[in-house]
């Protein structure tokens, strides 16, 4: 079974995009273990408007949080501290989509990490990147802080205009393995992420 964690090189990468495609390529079940922003929609309200499967199951958040900031931020806003053993992973016999908030080193509250909830669930990681001015460097740090960790990357997802130079040498460099890439859309709609679903299962190999 696929136990997958989705992160990205930092904030709207399309992390959530791409937690939608995964989530209906392996029919996996989904949890984000912490929402932080309730308005308009919660990244789980919007995966779950974009899988059109039945066999995905959408697991409650640990954390409901208000004010669309970084996790410690917003659970300080309530009078709360994110504990590390606030979290396990739900029990299930299906696969598993967890999406992280933010990037890699976003904060959960002081001593621990997203990377460290991460690495305490022991799940493999996917990273989404975007080409932005900086973003070689953010997915270079990124990768290099999970193979500092000892995490397990199962792939970089290129999300947005392709720029091959760019991406040959991310992928040259670090050697990860390359998942199918996710192209601009006008609208992200559920005929759109079970087209790149289907890319994915391939890739997959189911």
């Amino acid at each position: 079974m696929e136990r997958l964690f989705i992160t990205g090189i930092g904030t709207d990468v399309g992390k959530t995009v791409v937690s939608a495609i995964l989530t209906e390529a392996l029919q996996a079940d989904y949890w984000k273990p912490v929402q932080a922003g309730l308005e308009p929609s919660t990244d789980a309200g919007t995966v779950r408007s974009l899988v059109c499967n039945t066999r995905s199951h959408f697991w409650p958040e640990r954390y409901r949080l208000q004010l669309p900031a970084s996790p410690h931020a917003a659970a300080a806003a309530e009078g709360i501290t994110l504990q590390p053993q606030d979290f396990q992973l739900p029990e299930t016999a299906n696969h598993l989509l967890v999406e992280g908030a933010g990037g890699l080193l976003v904060p959960l509250a002081p001593g621990f990490l997203m990377a460290d909830l991460a690495q305490q669930l022991d799940l493999d990681v996917v990273v989404v990147s975007r080409n932005y001015l900086g973003s070689i460097n953010h997915t270079l740090l990124t990768l290099e802080a999970l193979q500092a960790r000892g995490l397990r990357v199962r792939g970089l997802v290129f999300n947005g205009e392709p720029t091959p130079a760019t991406e040959e040498f991310i992928s040259q460099h670090t050697g990860v393995p390359l998942l199918p890439r996710v192209l601009p859309e006008t609208q992200v709609t559920l005929e759109v992420v079970s087209r790149y679903a289907a890319e994915f299962r391939e890739w997959f190999r189911l």
